[in-house]
This record gives structure tokens, sequence and C-alpha cells, in this order.
């Protein structure tokens, strides 16, 4: 139970509100000398996971930058350009950043992210088509913007990643087939995924349509009742 103390140094820390950073290093180094690791060790065991995490760094940088960008009109001008495209619709707008984030994560490439593409841009630009297609927009049909703009990440992401080579998620499979005793290749899973990413796609565009059509109808029908 000894070996637990640093949950509990984690959580003292964070009653009293003290420094994140420090707390947990702390617990992680009285956690390694009660588990019999010299400091020595320990330096070496922390200095291999900030190297071998040292990209998570970079979202965190990401981070104020965007911040900075929002606050002078990031949104504003994503949803004004793409207000001039009259013949953009949520769907269209969605489909294509679907099709394009796909392919990202097909090479592999850093390109998309709930807080680095979706909330600045992508929601903006979806309820900017949306507004030159159905002027006013209610509360329900703002919401439900926000989660379908949020989906297109996730389907892309998810069923794009898989088709590169050395992706994380195709050697964890090849790792988890080579325990059971099946025997495949980063190559084989990577062609596997190929026609998973193309179907996905598919129904993502499919599942944007209907968003469209949906929206059309509820509010042709609210702006036909106010007419009324």
């Amino acid at each position: 139970m000894i070996r637990l103390i640093g949950v509990l140094i984690i959580i003292i820390g964070f009653i009293f509100k003290f420094d994140i950073i420090a707390v947990v290093l702390t617990a992680g180094v009285v956690t390694g000398l009660v588990g019999g690791l010299s400091l020595n060790e320990i330096l070496v065991t922390l200095g291999e996971a900030f190297i071998q995490n040292r990209y998570m760094s970079l979202f965190l940088v990401t981070l104020p930058v965007i911040g900075i960008l929002e606050r002078y009109g990031l949104k504003e001008r994503a949803a004004e350009l793409i207000k001039n495209i009259k013949a953009a619709t949520p769907g269209k707008v969605l489909s294509t950043y679907t099709l394009i984030r796909e392919l990202a994560a097909a090479f592999s490439l850093r390109l998309g992210g709930h807080v680095q593409f979706i909330r600045p841009l992508i929601y903006p630009m979806t309820e900017g088509a949306a507004k030159v297609s159905y002027q006013d927009l209610d509360e329900k049909s703002i919401e439900e913007l926000k989660g379908y703009a949020a989906s297109s990440e996730n389907f892309a992401n998810f069923f794009g990643q898989n088709v590169f080579i050395a992706a994380g998620g195709v050697l964890l499979i090849v790792g988890t087939l080579s325990e059971l005793g099946i025997e495949v290749t980063p190559l084989e899973v990577s062609k596997a995924s190929v026609p998973v990413a193309v179907i996905a796609f598919v129904l993502a565009v499919i599942y944007y349509n209907l968003l469209d059509k949906r929206l059309a109808r509820r509010l042709k029908k609210k702006s036909s009742g106010g007419e009324q």
C-alpha cells in the first residue's frame, strides 16, 4: 500500500492547490523511491517519458495561439468567408473537411483537431453556411451543428489514421494479433484499412447530406409557421 503514496500526494496537492507540475513530479519521485528505484533511475525514467511525449507540448503551445486568433476575429472571418460562397451548405462544408482530414490522417499529417480546427474554423464555417442557406437558426439547430462539426473530426481521424503503415493503431493491431498467434504485417493492416476509410467517408457524406435535408425541412416549416 505504501507504494500508492504518490496518489495521496497528488490528492493533497490538488486539495491545497499547489503547483500542479511540482505536485506530479514530487509524487513520481516519492513513488519511485518507495518502489526501490535509485534517484538516477527515476531521473532517467522521467527523461525518457518526456522525450517520448514531447509532442504533447506542441499541443499546449497551440492553445494560446488559437486563443489570440479567436480574440481577433478568426471565427468571424471564417464565417464571413463561407457566407460569400452561395452554394455552400453545412453538409458540403463538413464533407469537404472530412475528406481533407481523412487524407491528412492517412499520410500521418498533423492537420486537424477539435481545438485547433473544429472550434475556431470548421464550426463557424458550418454555421455561416447554414445562415446563408436558411437565414435564421434556432438554438436546437445551432447545437446540432456543433455536434456534427465535432463528428467530422472523429470520423475522419478514427477511420483514416490506420491507413498510415506506421500509425500507432496499426502497430497495436499487429502486436495484439501476434500475441494471439495470428501473424500479420503492418502493410497488411494498412491495406485492410483503406476500404474501411473509403466506406466511412461515403457514409459521412450521406450523413451530412441528411443533415442538410433535415435542417431545410425544419427551418422551412418554422418560417412558414411564422409567416402565418
